[in-house]
């Protein structure tokens, strides 16, 4: 069986290590020292100064939301995970679509400003499959309307933009660490903010609102994660740049098996150092996609519609019908991609797939 992906999984020796320290000093969560350390790494490796450590991507999300007291409407894509919509909604706030740019699968940045009303108070947009927004329309659009930026970078582990982390940009940045991305801690998630006002808000709202044993800053929620997630993430970072590499080279190997497909590939923005961390593809039809899914999936391959459906179509959201976003998650496939992958077995995925086109 070949699955759209596995969790990368690091020699068990590695991980065995750190279970002994966490037996020895007997500190299972609340900022343990494995979190710290977790953190400290990571901003080393990524060039960050402030970023927190959560318990998943989507409680990053939401205590953003939080954090930058947003109301009313929130700018946001149809084309992502629904966590991106859901989050909105949670934190009673409204969702207001602006259609997908068919190239780069991302919020068209051109659009942006006809959707902005009395009552928006941010622009949440993702940067699909690591593939960097158009960030600097985004921003300047903020300020001109003073609005705040949210990015769900959930995609986006080792993407830079213009040489820096891609975490780096808006307001507040949210990150996934969950075991389907190619760096994860099982369960996990990370925010980044550059306003130490906003980071300070960040990091009490992560633990309850608490300043202090027996004193509270202001609301919060339970967004810590444990030791025994940092441990496997401390395990996995010391093998990013390896993962990176495998990636790269695996869409590579794809580019070539599949060059005179006829299929639509991503178009990734020039100011970015991309991750590889899908390979999504385009079909001329549903139909199309459907078949040749089936085909695959009969020879025990499993690619996954992502992202499908659009996310217009919730039955808690109210919106008008996004034309860019529902053809293109009506037609995208991501393909298998993960460490463990060999040229042979994406040999047998493009040769199925040419052949049932």
């Amino acid at each position: 069986m070949i699955p759209v992906t596995k969790p990368f999984m690091p020699p068990i020796e590695d991980y065995r290590k750190y279970l002994e320290g966490i037996w020895e000093r007997e500190h299972l969560t609340n900022n343990g020292p494995l979190v710290r350390e977790l953190e400290r790494k990571l901003k080393e490796y990524l060039g960050i100064e402030n970023l927190l450590y959560l318990s998943n991507g989507t409680i990053a999300l939401q205590i953003a939301i939080k954090a930058l007291e947003l109301k009313g409407e929130i700018i946001t894509t149809p084309f992502s995970y629904v966590a991106t919509t859901s989050s909105i909604v949670w934190e009673g706030c409204e969702p207001v679509f602006v259609d997908i740019d068919r190239d780069t699968f991302n919020i068209d940045s051109t659009k942006i400003k006809d959707a902005i009303t009395s009552k928006t108070s941010a622009i949440l947009a993702t940067h699909v499959f690591g593939n960097p927004c158009d960030i600097e329309t985004i921003e300047k659009i903020a300020e001109e309307y003073n609005l705040k930026v949210i990015y769900d970078a959930a995609h986006c582990f080792g993407t830079t933009y213009k040489g820096k982390s891609v975490f780096e940009y808006g307001d507040i940045s949210t990150t996934s660490f969950h075991a389907t991305k190619l760096f994860h801690t099982i369960e996990g998630g990370a925010v980044f903010a550059k306003d130490p006002e906003v980071f300070a808000k960040l990091s009490y709202m992560r633990n309850f609102g608490h300043n202090g044993p027996e004193a509270f800053h202001g609301i919060g929620i339970n967004a810590k994660n444990s030791e025994f997630h940092a441990a496997i993430g401390l395990c996995n970072l010391s093998y990013i740049e390896d993962i990176l590499s495998s990636r790269k080279k695996q869409c590579e190997n794809y580019d070539r098996l599949l060059e005179n497909a006829p299929l639509k590939f991503i178009s990734i923005d020039k100011n970015a150092d991309w991750n590889y961390a899908y390979y999504p593809v385009v079909f001329d039809s549903e139909d199309t996609m459907l078949r040749v899914k089936s085909v695959l999936e009969k020879n025990q391959i499993f690619p996954r519609r992502y992202f499908f459906p659009s996310l217009d179509s919730l039955n808690y959201v109210m919106s008008k019908k996004m034309t860019a976003s529902h053809q293109i998650s009506s037609k995208i496939l991501c393909l298998p991609l993960f460490q463990t992958l060999e040229p042979k077995d994406q040999e047998l995925v493009a040769k199925i797939m040419v052949e049932n086109l």
